[in-house]
């Protein structure tokens, strides 16, 4: 499967080496799509939950009206996707990976039927980014998890890419924090809801990142670290890792920051 049959079923893909003009990515990623079928899929959401968990959203009034907005979060669960879906009151976009070895087959349809700009982790995924470049531009909100999946509980540092997209865009950052989704079904299995927990920090940026090689490397990193920072205020404190003030914590997070992906990139 391609990653243009998830991001766009009416145009043709993009081929590499073609030069495709500003308003020709605005014709193939247009903002927003799919809005009759979001809203009936958050709809959905709505109604869906309170038979799964019992959820608290806290700052919803931090949530800006328009774009250009990035929305990150944590990502310990593969339900992380959907509680941003309920919480968003935009038609919001996903980056996210092209495989989902840590969720159910019973759920990997959602995502798709919901659409989001698959990345194929351990590459540059140049065309996800040029899409939710593109996204920003039309001030649409993308919804990202800097960790790049959710193979550990605790805050691990930034991938490149949400640096690179905030840089690049000037768009804002609504930080989130999720507690509770990983013990969803377990609960359920008990008879018993679990209490997930929705943080909404106040949007920061836009940042910049001005230098040239290593210097905006830093530069880059440093809105990385700083942007998890900010993710970590929001959850509990043994959940923090390496954002932790505590040095057992983070020590105890070391090894987590090892991507998966870095010896055998998604294909």
């Amino acid at each position: 499967m391609g990653a243009l049959s998830l991001i766009s079923c009416s145009h043709s893909p993009i081929t590499r080496g073609e030069v495709v003009t500003v308003d020709e990515y605005t014709r193939r990623f247009p903002w927003p799509r799919r809005r009759r079928l979001r809203r009936a899929l958050q709809g959905a959401a709505r109604v869906a939950f309170p038979a799964l968990m019992d959820l608290e959203i806290i700052g919803r009034e931090n949530m800006p009206e328009r774009g250009p907005l990035l929305v990150v979060a944590n990502h310990f669960s593969f339900l992380d996707p959907a509680i941003m879906v309920r919480v968003s009151r935009w038609p919001i976009e996903f980056l996210g990976g092209f495989r989902m070895p840590n969720a159910p087959p019973v759920v990997t349809w959602i995502p798709k039927v919901w659409g989001y700009f698959p990345v194929f982790r351990g590459t540059g995924s140049r065309l996800a980014l040029r899409a939710a470049e593109t996204i920003l531009a039309q001030d649409g909100v993308v919804g990202m998890y800097p960790e790049g999946g959710n193979w550990a509980t605790v805050l691990r540092p930034a991938r490149p890419g949400i640096s690179f997209l905030a840089a690049r865009t000037g768009a804002r950052i609504l930080p989130m924090g999720f507690h509770g989704l990983t013990q969803v079904f377990p609960r359920l299995k008990q008879g018993r809801h679990a209490r997930v927990t929705v943080r909404i920090g106040e949007p920061c940026g836009p940042f910049r990142a001005t230098g040239r090689g290593r210097e905006r490397r830093r530069q880059l990193d440093e809105i990385g670290h700083e942007i998890m920072g900010r993710i970590a205020n929001l959850i509990p404190p043994e959940q923090r890792g390496f954002y932790s003030d505590d040095p057992a914590i983070r020590e105890a997070a070391k090894g987590t920051e090892i991507f998966p992906w870095d010896a055998e990139p998604e294909e």
